[in-house]
């Protein structure tokens, strides 16, 4: 009678205040619990949970195959630059992604060689761009442009892709690269000692008088080719390599019976280390690290591959 009596004088249809506070928190403790749950199992089911762990992830997961190919997953759509709008370099043309859903994209310029120009390196655009980069392939300002000058306007090139070009909204900035071949191979070596934010430097059978490059802190993929008789691996590719700091992720390509001239055409195997290289280092994407860690062994395109292993960027 006496519990009657407390429980009676509470307002009709209330509770003791304890008992209230107790099925509160378990309605609290339970919520929380199948928010876990829920959670939980949207994270194992959702195809882009791992996508969410790197934001820059472009594009299917890679397989041999996809990035063999002549095109990636992206249809490509280009644009190009006169001359005479710009001042820095010789004008080039924009390869990029035509969709916009996936936001923006890693970029890389691209330097012709000596007495060359950008049509000769031209077949690198589309095949870059369709894998998710924003790819520009230049003209220099003379075809006789020696590497530090061509180091400057690959530079100047990135500035005006970034801040002035109609497809500017599509670069990130802060996920840039460098790329030539011959006097533009030793070019994009400057550009990546000049510029050690960039994120990758490729150079292509590169040519330059300075042989040595302990400055250079950005990740770099050297192509040599066996039978180069302009720029001679022992005398050019071999010793910048072997210059870069120890520290710095680093690589070597022999390219088996070639010249200095192959990157000059449409070549599975320099595509296929690029985009790997690129996808590593510009867009973070540790899924291409399969096809560069463990190093590629020596085969009928490859003549050696030396580099460090784990990559450490």
């Amino acid at each position: 009678m006496q519990q009657h009596s407390q429980n009676s004088s509470l307002p009709p249809g209330s509770a003791p205040a304890p008992r209230r506070a107790g099925w509160a928190a378990k309605r609290v403790i339970g919520a929380l619990a199948a928010l876990v749950v829920v959670v939980g199992l949207s994270s194992l089911a959702s195809p882009g949970a791992h996508a969410a762990d790197n934001p820059y992830e472009r594009g299917p997961a890679p397989t041999t195959s996809s990035i063999e190919a002549l095109r990636g997953s992206y249809s490509v759509s280009q644009t190009t630059v006169s001359s005479l709008a710009v001042t820095s370099f010789g004008g080039g043309t924009v390869y990029y992604p035509t969709s916009t859903a996936d936001g923006t994209f890693g970029a890389v310029v691209v330097s012709p060689g000596y007495t060359g120009t950008q049509s000769s390196i031209s077949w690198l655009g589309a095949r870059l761009a369709s894998q998710g980069f924003v790819v520009f392939t230049i003209d220099t300002l003379t075809t006789l442009d020696q590497p530090d000058s061509r180091g400057r306007q690959l530079l100047a090139a990135l500035d005006y892709l970034t801040e002035r070009s109609s497809v500017r909204t599509r670069v990130d900035s802060t996920r840039l690269a460098v790329m030539g071949h011959s006097m533009g191979g030793g070019g994009s070596l400057e550009a990546a000692k000049s510029r050690p934010s960039l994120q990758a430097a490729i150079p292509l059978t590169p040519w330059n008088l300075d042989k040595s490059w302990p400055e250079v802190r950005t990740p770099t993929l050297i192509f040599g080719a066996d039978g180069d008789t302009i720029a001679p691996v022992s005398s050019h590719s071999e010793p910048f390599y072997g210059s870069l700091p120890s520290s710095t992720d680093r690589a070597y390509l022999e390219l088996n019976g070639a010249t200095h001239f192959t990157p000059n055409s449409s070549n599975t195997t320099i595509a296929k280390y690029s985009i790997s290289w690129l996808k590593r280092f510009v867009d973070n994407d540790t899924r291409y690290e399969q096809f560069i860690c463990p190093l590629p062994r020596p085969s009928t395109t490859i003549e050696e591959y030396r580099g460090n292993c784990p990559h450490t960027s």
